[in-house]
């Protein structure tokens, strides 16, 4: 049939299986809104308040759903304030396709009204890039796109389509939807190798990433671990893909993780690291990270192996390919010493915690949400101390319910990214928030309010920037140079009622149990403020450039 290219955009979205897109119109993707009007009853597309916010959540639909986010703006402005958002889906490898309208063809170069390199901007921050040329190859450039942005180790996408592309007409005739690209096969000698290291130790610590999350091979971790009597940590991005509850996870390990995880992976004799980078946030100071043990990395991105610690045997492939084979090849063993040790540190760990129960403290409103929440309900988060103190005490029973950016930690990702997974798994999401953070795309309560998404904003205020407040504290001499936020008359409550949300106040515990129980329970977007107090610190921590013999487990007064 003969379409315009913008109808050939819509018509390749729906063969796609893409239900809903977010984004922001203007003039050089006008015809593709045209044609998004017109295909209404059968794609839903979310007005944000900001291309970044709308970034954001199809980065947060994608990671709660497994599916590849999109996300439309138009050129110039609307396509660099995409950039945030693309960036961070590409640092925690989310699929996600950004579609970007741009001047006509014959005005690229000129300086016109609007016009940006797109793709030149955003090259390094994306899987791969397209500049739209010739409308008869439209349609399968956007079916590859897709194809590589869930292939392998996924990502983020950009497309640029010139709006006399969007304007010329050609024939589309729909396809079948392709598989992802196939995975590089593991190497079986690696994996005997493997294996027979694995067989030779007795204190083995399976380190997890968000890879186990992207490869769905969650169920296959937690066999390995049994089968070779394992515990198991997790980065940041690996958070959700074993149940907070089960005897064998640990949690986070890392600069701010638990004191059980960070020390049973120092004291392990084999990491088996898997879908992870090793981040310096992971593993503190490198050159005496894990200097007891020898380490397994098993990842499906070659680049990854080695990159950042050096493995002993790498692996690189199709990751549930090379975990049943390891499972398949593993003595069975029973590390009774080595498990008595891990409960020994399991008891320091609680020794460490300190908690008034008069006042309305982190770990207070963290047990509260998991008091009240379900197993099914997505967890945001913004980037700072309250993104570490959901890291550490929010309790998560199946993946993909731990939305959070890591590795280029943006600070404003959260609202956006809960809107997004609240759209695409239908459950009303927590969003962890905090002062800070929220006030840098808190515009995005419009579209939560417009849309009747169902989020709850448990907004941490303390009055400062947390996290740098923190620092401060410890390596700068209290020099609090502009982190103070009490210089603000922002009235939270009242801003989110100017949105059309509810708002309330929280300062005691039962006020905050009080409010969250009836925000969750509600079809309002609610905002609760939190009042804690602003030296609250988060620990443990390592310090930066320090390893764990340098952790800080309590807070010095002075």
């Amino acid at each position: 049939m003969k379409l315009t290219g913008a109808q050939i955009v819509v018509e390749t979205l729906i063969e796609l299986g893409v239900t809903d897109v977010f984004g922001y119109p203007g003039g050089q993707v006008l015809n593709l809104y045209d044609a998004i009007y017109e295909a209404g009853d059968r794609i839903h597309h979310i007005l944000t308040a900001h291309e970044q916010g709308a970034s954001h959540a199809a980065d947060g639909y994608s990671r709660a759903t497994g599916k590849v986010g999109v996300v439309i703006a138009t050129s110039g402005p609307g396509a660099t304030n995409l950039v945030t958002g693309i960036a961070t889906a590409m640092l925690d490898s989310v699929p996600m396709v950004a579609i970007t309208g741009n001047v006509p063809q014959d005005l690229i170069g000129r300086d016109s009204f609007q016009e940006i390199d797109i793709t030149g901007i955003t090259l390094p921050i994306t899987k791969h890039n397209y500049f739209i040329h010739d409308v008869t190859k439209l349609a399968d450039k956007i079916r590859e796109a897709f194809r590589i942005a869930r292939s392998g180790r996924p990502g983020p996408v950009l497309i640029d389509i010139p709006k006399d592309i969007q304007t010329a007409v050609a024939d589309y005739e729909p396809k079948p939807v392709a598989e992802p690209f196939p995975q590089r096969e593991p190497s079986r000698t690696k994996i005997a190798e493997a294996a027979a290291l694995i067989n030779s130790k007795s204190r083995p610590f399976i380190h997890i990433g968000g890879g186990v999350i992207g490869s769905r091979t969650w169920d296959l971790v937690t066999e390995l671990a049994g089968k070779i009597d394992a515990v198991i940590g997790c980065s940041l991005m690996g958070i959700s893909a074993v149940p907070s509850d089960h005897p064998r996870f640990l949690g986070m390990q890392g600069m701010h993780g638990h004191y059980a995880s960070s020390m049973a992976s120092n004291d392990a004799d084999l990491i088996i690291a898997i879908g992870t980078r090793f981040s310096d946030r992971a593993t503190g100071n490198k050159a005496k990270f894990a200097k007891n043990s020898n380490i397994i990395h098993i990842d499906a991105d070659f680049a990854e192996i080695s990159k950042n610690i050096t493995a002993d045997i790498g692996i690189c492939g199709d990751i549930a390919v090379a975990l049943r084979e390891l499972i398949d090849s593993v003595h069975e063993a029973n590390h009774m010493d080595w498990m008595d040790h891990i409960e020994d540190l399991r008891d320091k760990e609680i020794s460490f915690i300190v908690d008034d129960p008069k006042l309305l403290t982190p770990l207070k409103v963290m047990e509260t949400v998991n008091k009240y929440k379900t197993a099914y309900t997505p967890v945001a988060t913004d980037v700072g101390q309250h993104q570490m103190w959901a890291a550490q005490y929010i309790k998560f029973q199946k993946p993909r319910k731990m939305i959070s950016s890591g590795g280029l930690g943006t600070m404003g990702f959260g609202l956006g990214a809960a809107i997004g997974a609240a759209v695409g798994t239908g459950e009303r999401t927590v969003l962890i928030t905090g002062d800070g953070s929220f006030g840098m795309n808190l515009n995005e309560l419009a579209t939560a309010v417009t849309y009747h998404v169902p989020v709850t904003v448990v907004l941490i205020d303390n009055k400062t920037l947390g996290m740098v407040r923190q620092w401060q504290t410890l390596f700068f001499n209290h020099h609090y140079a502009d982190t103070n936020l009490d210089v603000r008359k922002t009235d939270f409550v009242k801003l989110a009622e100017a949105f059309g949300a509810k708002g309330v106040r929280a300062a005691t515990p039962a006020e905050f149990d009080a409010a969250f129980e009836k925000a969750i329970h509600s079809d309002d977007v609610t905002v609760i403020d939190c009042l804690i107090d602003k030296d609250e610190f988060v620990l443990p921590m390592l310090p930066p450039g320090g390893a764990i013999d340098d952790i800080i487990t309590v807070k010095k007064e002075g």
